[in-house]
């Protein structure tokens, strides 16, 4: 036993020695302890930017993530024309309905609008007819209308046509005598017309003291009703058809008091539930079919919503990590375009297009069933998501080299363009303000600023310049004169200057990115330091043998064999080579 002691027991040299290596041994696993964790984030990292083909090169990996967003770029391509099908009727028969209008209440009617208003008349016994001409219409209406037409009941549940008169309080007016006493306080007047009161003796009505009408008083008279129809088209379709309500309104405009009254006629359109429909046929198995498929499309939206929120919370953990890498050891922050890097701009746009898809989906699916009537509303998500998801399709074809040109140069010119506008609007609101307070008068493109933008944008792409000069009204000389110096001062700066430095612009881009792609582009701190380990075979030479005897067993894998080499976890610092992990990250 002793024997056995003293065996064990070790040199005075070795036991003097020993506590002197054992910082020494530290410092070496430390040091190894940095290499892993540089290898394992420059492993990440330069699988994070793989695209899904190299992805699927390199690991086997299924790119599910690419194949969801082709999935539902047919679904929601195919949605939205479907509905874009449908809204298209429910367009058509409000505007056919507001045509057939014009036609039964205005007398005169011509087809077609005069500017903004409808038609006008020059004398008091026109402006009667046209009142009791309407009035009788609206009387007569189921003997007229060729639609699916009945009356409608009014605020206090009457079916009748409401008339008001809006005037001046009292005054006398003596033109010859140049002579005006007028008490600008407005009074309104109404009266409501239901059909009983209207099949008596229309001399009854007609010579009410109602209708004895002032005219250098009047300011404006509404006569108002509500009409219901049935949209019987959507059955051709196989779909439902839909409940209208048209709140019509016929306004004779005599503010002006220039001796013309303006008639206009507003229709206001809108959809209900229609009480009681009974339709035998195929219909309503066709309308369960496209609630299952607009369920589906929302389906696949979520699960592409969920994939793509996943991976930006994914590389904002890597970014974290890198940044934290990178001031340990370089001892300085990594700039904001590499930080830039790490958020995938194309999967921000599948988010908000996911959104929108399934927000746009649900109120579609209520639609058809009848339960909401918001076309509108829903036309703008539904076709502002497909934008997007179109759009989207530009990323995959940003893989390859010879189309990837467009989307650098947008990106390169992107900056530079806002900052060109924004100089060259201020220019651009200076002649708008100008041409409105000087033309507005003399030319019906100049009448308020929407106008006069949409003018001057149309003469900078070139459009209808020669009609923009002849429409100017030579009553003044001096506006003539002025409106001659001010188009070909516009049309000069803008398209010969401004549009030019524009172009020049984006082409400057164009040409770097050209040199970029044939020279190599500039590399930041984030390619300096995935270049520093090119290969995956480089790296293995690079390593220590004992490297990986070392990370397995800090990992507590020792003498586990590898089963899959593309696991990592989020707090593992081992090389995907040497240790395994249930919880596994990557981004993609």
């Amino acid at each position: 036993m002793a024997r056995d002691v003293e065996a064990l027991d070790l040199p005075a040299w070795s036991r003097a020695s020993g506590p002197s290596q054992g910082p020494q041994c530290r410092d070496t696993m430390a040091h190894l302890d940095s290499e892993v964790k540089e290898e394992c984030l420059r492993e990440d990292l330069r699988f994070y930017f793989m695209n899904p083909c190299e992805k699927f090169r390199a690991r086997q990996q299924i790119p599910w993530k690419m194949g969801l967003q082709i999935l539902k770029i047919v679904m929601v391509t195919t949605q939205l024309i479907r509905f874009g099908l449908s809204n298209q009727l429910v367009v058509a028969f409000k505007e056919e309905n507001t045509a057939a209008f014009k036609h039964l209440f205005l007398k005169g009617y011509s087809g077609s609008d005069e500017d903004d208003y409808s038609c006008s008349v020059y004398t008091q016994e026109d402006t009667y007819d046209s009142i009791f001409f309407a009035i009788n219409q609206f009387h007569r209406l189921r003997n007229l209308s060729l639609g699916t037409l009945g009356y409608g009941e009014s605020e206090d549940n009457r079916i009748a046509l409401k008339v008001c008169k809006q005037h001046y309080k009292k005054g006398t007016m003596f033109p010859s005598n140049e002579t005006l006493n007028i008490d600008s306080d407005i009074e309104i007047d109404c009266i409501h017309l239901d059909l009983e009161a209207l099949s008596k003796d229309p001399q009854d009505w007609k010579n009410s003291s109602f209708f004895r009408l002032e005219f250098y008083r009047l300011l404006q008279i509404d006569i108002s009703f509500q009409l219901k129809g049935i949209d019987l088209q959507t059955i051709h379709s196989r779909e439902l058809p839909d409940c209208y309500v048209f709140q019509n309104m016929i306004i004779f405009d005599n503010k002006a008091h220039s001796g013309k009254i303006k008639i206009y006629f507003n229709s206001d359109a809108k959809i209900e539930e229609c009480k009681d429909l009974k339709i035998s046929g195929s219909i309503q198995k066709n309308t369960q079919y496209v609630l299952v498929f607009d369920a589906f499309v929302i389906v696949i939206c979520l699960a592409s919503l969920i994939l793509c929120t996943r991976s930006i919370v994914l590389a904002l953990r890597l970014r974290k990590r890198f940044l934290k890498f990178f001031l340990e050891k370089y001892k300085r922050h990594v700039c904001n375009a590499d930080q830039r890097e790490f958020i995938n701009q194309w999967y921000i746009l599948v988010i908000i297009s996911d959104l929108l898809t399934i927000s746009g989906s649900v109120l579609k699916m209520e639609i058809k069933a009848k339960n909401l009537t918001n076309y509108n509303l829903c036309s703008i998500l539904l076709g502002t998501s497909t934008l997007f998801v179109w759009v989207g399709v530009i990323r995959y074809l940003g893989y390859f080299q010879a189309y990837n040109v467009l989307i650098l140069t947008m990106q390169a010119s992107l900056p530079k363009v806002l900052r060109f506008c924004a100089c060259a609007g201020m220019i651009y609101l200076g002649y708008t303000f100008c041409g409105w307070i000087v033309l507005g008068p003399y030319h019906n493109k100049f009448e308020n600023l929407n106008t006069v933008a949409e003018c001057l944008f149309s003469l900078v792409n070139g459009d209808d310049m020669y009609a923009t000069f002849a429409h100017i009204q030579q009553k003044s000389h001096l506006v003539w004169l002025f409106s001659r110096l001010y188009l070909y001062s516009f049309i000069s700066l803008f398209i010969y200057m401004i549009l030019s430095l524009f172009i020049a612009i984006i082409t400057d881009s164009y040409d770097t990115i050209k040199k970029y792609q044939q020279n190599g582009f500039p590399a930041t701190d984030l390619q300096e330091f995935l270049k520093e380990c090119s290969s995956k075979e480089k790296c293995q030479e690079e390593s220590p043998a004992f490297l990986s005897s070392i990370c397995c067993l800090r990992s507590g894998h020792k003498n586990t064999q590898l089963k899959s080499p593309d696991v990592r976890s989020l707090t593992d610092d081992c090389p995907s080579r040497c240790a395994q992990n249930p919880f596994v990250w990557r981004p993609h």
